[in-house]
C-alpha cells in the first residue's frame, strides 16, 4: 500500500492559504501568458526508458519531424505497445498494415529483417516513412511537418492538389492531434505558461477536503459523492469543461511537463513505481502549491493535504484544453 507524509498539523494554514495561491495562479496566468521556448528534445520521463534513446536519435531524421512529433505518433497510435494489433490489422507500436510495412519498413537495428514488432525496426521505420511523406510533399506552400501529417493521413497527393493540408476535418483534426500532443513529450526551453482553468479545478478539489477515500469513485451520487484519485482529479478539471480521461496513467499525456522548482497550482502530480517509465503511474494528486497536493489516497482515508516529494514522485502535468482533447481516449470516444 502506498505511503504518505501527511500534512498534520499544516492543514489549517493550507485552507487558508489555499485562496492566495488560487489567485497567484490567475496573476502568473497573466503574466507569463506565453513564455516558453522551442522544445529541446523529450522532457525527462515522457518516454519510456527502453524506447527513449530510439525516438530521440530517428526523430532527427529530417527537418519535418521532432523526438517529441515522433513520440506522439507512437503514443497516439499504440500507446508504446509493440504487439498492438488493430481491427484493421495494423501491427506493431507504429500500426504499420502489411502492404506499407512491405514498401516503407526498415530494419533498423541491423539484424537482417524488418520485423514489424520489434521497437528497433519499427520506431526507425515510423521516422523514416514521415521523412518519405516530408519529401513528397516538400514544394506544398505552409508548414512541412503539417503538410507530413496531412501526407500521412489523406496522401500525399492530396497534399499537393491542396497545396497544403487539405480540407478535410479527419485530416485537420489529426495534424491538430498531433502536433498538441507532441507538447506533453517536449522539454521546453523555459517556463511553461500556466492555465487560468487550474485555479476553478482547485477550488472544486478543496471542497472535497474530508470526504472518504473510494476505489474506482467518480463521484456519483450512487458512491456516495466520494473519489479515487483520478476519479478526484478528473472530476475537478470537468468542472472547468475540460475532459480528462478515466485513469492516473492515461491522464500524464493531458499537457506539457513543468519541472518540479516550476510547479503552479492545478497541475497534476504523479507517482509511478518506475521512475523512467510513465506507463508504470499508480497515483496522481492535484498540487496546490508549498509542496502539497489535494490528494484521495487510500482506502480508508480521506481527501486531504500531502506532500509530494516522495520516492515515488516521477513528475507533473500542466493541464491543457488541447491537451486534454488530443489524448488517444479522447479521441476514441
Amino acid at each position: 500500500m502506498r505511503k504518505f507524509w501527511v500534512a498534520g498539523g499544516l492543514g489549517t494554514g493550507l485552507v487558508l492559504l489555499l485562496g492566495l495561491l488560487v489567485i497567484g495562479t490567475y496573476v502568473a496566468a497573466a503574466g507569463l501568458a506565453g513564455v516558453g521556448g522551442r522544445a529541446l528534445g523529450l522532457a525527462k520521463g515522457a518516454v519510456p526508458a527502453a524506447y527513449q534513446d530510439l525516438v530521440q536519435k530517428w526523430g532527427t531524421l529530417c527537418p519535418a519531424i521532432s523526438p517529441a512529433l515522433l513520440a506522439a505518433q507512437l503514443y497516439q497510435e499504440s500507446g508504446w505497445n509493440p504487439k498492438a494489433q488493430s481491427p484493421a490489422a495494423a501491427q506493431g507500436m507504429a500500426q504499420f498494415i502489411p502492404g506499407t510495412w512491405q514498401t516503407h519498413g526498415i530494419d533498423g537495428n541491423g539484424d537482417g529483417k524488418k520485423d514489424v514488432w520489434d521497437p528497433e525496426d519499427a520506431i526507425p521505420s515510423a521516422a523514416s516513412y514521415d521523412c518519405e511523406l516530408a519529401s513528397y510533399v516538400k514544394k506544398a506552400p505552409g508548414d512541412a511537418t503539417h503538410n507530413m501529417l496531412a501526407a500521412y493521413n489523406a496522401g500525399a497527393y492530396r497534399v499537393i492538389q491542396y497545396n497544403g493540408v487539405p480540407p478535410y476535418r479527419e485530416t485537420q483534426n489529426y495534424v491538430k492531434t498531433i502536433t498538441t500532443l507532441a507538447k506533453s513529450f517536449e522539454a521546453p526551453r523555459g517556463p511553461v505558461a500556466p492555465s487560468r482553468q487550474a485555479a476553478g479545478a482547485i477550488y472544486y478539489a478543496q471542497d472535497k477536503l474530508g470526504t472518504p477515500y473510494l476505489w474506482g469513485g467518480t463521484g456519483t451520487a450512487a458512491q456516495g459523492g466520494r473519489f479515487d484519485c483520478s476519479g478526484l482529479t478528473q472530476a475537478a478539471y470537468h468542472s472547468v469543461g475540460i475532459e480528462l480521461p478515466r485513469v492516473a496513467n492515461d491522464q500524464w499525456n493531458a499537457g506539457p511537463h513543468p519541472k518540479r522548482s516550476e510547479l503552479l497550482p492545478g497541475d497534476l502530480v504523479f507517482f509511478a513505481y518506475d521512475l523512467n517509465d510513465p506507463r508504470s503511474i499508480h497515483h496522481v494528486g492535484l498540487y496546490v502549491g508549498g509542496g502539497y497536493m489535494i490528494n484521495a489516497p487510500y482506502t480508508g482515508a480521506v481527501i486531504r493535504f500531502d506532500k509530494i516529494d516522495t520516492p515515488d514522485y516521477i513528475g507533473a502535468t500542466r493541464v491543457t484544453s488541447d491537451g486534454a482533447k488530443a489524448l488517444p481516449a479522447a479521441n476514441a470516444a
